[in-house]
């Protein structure tokens, strides 16, 4: 029997949606589930409500056998030609940004009181950055990440210490995840790499140097929570290979894999002077086994992973994450006053909501947790602090008031921020 993989999390903000009057669009990388989530999730939802299969209308402009539909003269006219009675009529459009112009023409169909459109795509450029500009305000994002721990832990037959591992290792990417061994695991990684995500990139914005784009794959890869720029990767470049890259096509290859969602940028935030530092910057991949994959599995520090799957489940709850610099002065050695930087891994805020969170996988001494919590006690608002580690038993607020808590704990419980 096929294991399905509930995305109730997000078949929910789609069902929320329904009859708001806006064109629904589910962004997120390849292979993360969405036509899925559209095409089998959501519409087993809509049969289940009593909406007849005659008024589901589905279209997938990746198949081949739709390639004649990618064109809107084609597209439009069979569409309204859907449209039998006064009933409303479902819409599912599978990797939407295949269809010309297709901002027109999912507005025309907007415009018709009884249909309500749903639809996919894997291209920030077209579907995420601009949705209020391209759509004028008619479309809304759902946006979609491949699995999150706990969705799967759903599916995993073993311990949750175990699942963290094959989890932090292979990723979340639902076809991987499914793949019974290690072998179709690795290989089914490599090839989306190579074959799905990157063949795409290329494609679309018609680079002509492969060997750049994925040679700054590769640095970024092994450079998961460390703070960098375009001029301090071209420097990189210069020193391992005496490349003439410049900072600028670095900036654009960075633009073409966030536009693909393989990674994402966190600003840095100046706690004190309460303004965003335009550099440098942190990039953390979407998927920690694309980014394993890329690295041929090496490099592989539970300390990084365990910090990039933390702010890959704050994004999915819906925070904005940015990365927090807190600059102090105290005495030094001679007694004149020194400035010094401090960290904090991750500032979360959603509406009024704002945490501060530590990524610390060990607390092995008294040193190594005063360490970790040293820019919280010099934050002055009242925000809830956060250290999340592996080795913590179980909840609990510490002396200070700092909330410790286990990985599993935090990553299981989505309501873990409000103990």
């Amino acid at each position: 029997m096929d294991i399905e993989i509930k995305r109730d999390y997000y078949l929910n903000q789609l069902i929320e949606r329904e009859g708001n009057g806006l064109i629904k669009i589910v962004t997120g990388i390849r292979r993360c589930g969405k036509s899925f989530l559209l095409r089998t999730l959501f519409k087993k939802y809509l049969l289940d409500s009593g909406v007849k299969e005659s008024h589901i209308i589905e279209m997938a402009f990746d198949l081949f056998d739709n390639i004649d539909y990618r064109d809107p003269k084609v597209f439009y006219p069979w569409a309204k030609q859907q449209l039998k009675d006064e009933e409303k009529y479902y819409f599912l459009l599978d990797e939407v940004q295949m269809l010309d112009e297709f901002v027109s023409v999912l507005n025309g169909l907007a415009d018709k009181k009884n249909c309500e459109i749903y639809v996919t795509g894997s291209n920030a450029r077209f579907l995420s950055r601009d949705i209020a500009t391209e759509f004028g305000g008619r479309g809304d994002e759902v946006h979609m990440y491949p699995l999150s721990f706990s969705e799967f832990m759903s599916v995993y037959d073993g311990n949750r210490y175990d699942g963290w591992n094959e989890y932090i290792t292979y990723g979340g990417i639902p076809l991987v995840v499914l793949a019974k061994t290690e072998e179709q695991k690795v290989a089914l990684l490599d090839n989306l790499l190579k074959e799905t995500y990157i063949q795409d990139i290329v494609r679309r914005n018609k680079i002509r140097n492969i060997g750049e784009m994925e040679a700054l794959l590769d640095v970024l890869s092994s450079a998961i929570g460390s703070l960098t720029n375009p001029n301090k990767l071209q420097k990189t470049f210069k020193s391992m290979n005496q490349s003439k890259i410049t900072a600028t096509t670095i900036t654009k290859y960075i633009e073409y894999l966030e536009d693909a969602f393989l990674i994402e940028e966190a600003s840095r935030y100046d706690i004190k002077g309460k303004s965003y530092i335009s550099t440098p910057l942190k990039y953390y991949f979407m998927d920690m086994g694309l980014r394993n994959a890329r690295i041929h599995f090496r490099q592989m520090e539970v300390t990084h992973s365990m910090e990039n799957v933390i702010y890959n489940e704050l994004r999915m709850r819906g925070f904005c994450v940015d990365v927090g610099c807190l600059t102090i002065v105290e005495n030094g050695r001679n007694g004149k006053p020194v400035k010094k930087k401090l960290e904090v891994d991750f500032i979360c805020t959603k509406g009024s909501k704002k945490y501060y969170i530590q990524s610390a996988y060990m607390l092995a001494t008294a040193e190594k947790t005063a360490q970790e919590i040293r820019p919280f006690l010099k934050i002055q608002d009242s925000f809830k602090k956060i250290v999340i580690t592996s080795d913590t038993p179980k909840p609990f607020y510490n002396d200070e008031g700092i909330l410790m808590m286990n990985v599993y704990d935090f990553l299981l419980n989505q309501d873990s921020l409000e103990l």
